[in-house]
């Protein structure tokens, strides 16, 4: 007799034989998926090269401007490459920086006194159809002809007397510009003229500490929401150069006074980046703008905002 359990057996293997796509049907085994490596965080940003300070003198330079001569030796001092030129050779001397670039690009810095800040402002145009960068302009008491700054300029700073015959260019923006621009007339201070406006030690202890943080910081923050600003210096006050504003949400309880404090700035500057009463109410969660130094975020959280400074009298 034969086994019964052997003709299951039989009839299961005849079954395949003659339908194979049951087998077919049959669930696989879930083949492992391999674990996915996470990629490795990108290294930090290597810092941006020192530097190339061009310094333009104004018309009889040798005479009159040379305050641009002293800011020059106190960059090289403290190790920066920074000449000092005549604005007579601009476009020459333009033509040097972006040729330099192309070569070893590097940070471009002009700043430029009377004629020499309209030069600062051609060169910046002059870059920017090779689509040169430029890292900042500072402009002392421009020339009246002085034309707008290009979108190519990441940070301006316009220093100047809006009655001076010989400068008094009031320099704005090409529309669209989306870098840092703070704009400061001292037409109020009577100590200031045409002729001493660049030989402010303050000031220039301020553009060195400017210049000396480009290296630290990153191309992403130059245009992160800055505001520009545009200030009539009271006569008495001190003169604090700031790259540009931020925007800042009022919180509850928040007042004029207390933001002003909050972010070491006065009141008279809070109030005019706003075109506010010293006094406003406020109402949270309104929008106001705030003076800043652009800064790396680890400097700025360790760093107080340096105090304010005033132009140095006639020299």
């Amino acid at each position: 007799m034969i086994d019964p359990r052997r003709l299951v057996v039989l009839a299961a293997f005849a079954l395949l034989a003659l339908n194979p796509g049951l087998a077919a049907a049959s669930p696989a085994k879930p083949k492992a998926i391999p674990a996915v490596t996470p990629p490795p965080p990108a290294p930090p940003a290597e810092p941006l090269p020192p530097p190339k300070i061009y310094l333009f003198r104004g018309a009889m330079g040798p005479i009159f401007s040379t305050g641009m001569d002293r800011l020059e030796e106190k960059l090289t001092k403290a190790g920066f490459s920074a000449n000092v030129y005549e604005f007579t050779i601009c476009r020459w001397i333009g033509d040097r920086a972006i040729s330099s670039y192309k070569e070893s690009p590097a940070p471009i810095v002009l700043i430029g006194h009377s004629m020499g800040g309209l030069c600062s402002i051609i060169i910046s145009e002059m870059a920017a159809k090779e689509n040169i960068p430029i890292s900042l302009v500072i402009t002392i008491d421009p020339a009246h002809a002085t034309d707008d700054v290009p979108l190519n300029v990441e940070r301006f700073i316009n220093i100047f007397l809006s009655d001076s015959v010989l400068g008094g260019g009031n320099v704005v923006a090409v529309p669209g510009f989306r870098g840092h621009y703070a704009s400061y007339d001292l037409k109020q201070n009577s100590r200031v003229s045409h002729i001493n406006i660049e030989k402010s030690d303050d000031i220039h202890r301020q553009i060195v500490d400017m210049v000396t943080q480009l290296p630290r910081i990153q191309a992403a923050q130059t245009e992160a929401d800055a505001v520009p600003l545009r200030y009539l210096v009271p006569g008495d006050t001190l003169v604090e150069l700031w790259d540009s504003g931020v925007r800042l949400p009022v919180r509850r309880g928040d007042t004029m006074e207390s933001i002003a404090a909050a972010n070491r700035v006065p009141l008279w500057a809070l109030a005019q980046s706003n075109s506010l009463a010293e006094n406003a109410t406020l109402t949270p969660g309104q929008s106001i703008i705030v003076p800043r130094h652009l800064m790396p975020p680890d400097a700025a959280a360790a760093m107080a905002v340096p105090p304010a400074v005033a132009p140095s009298g006639r020299k």
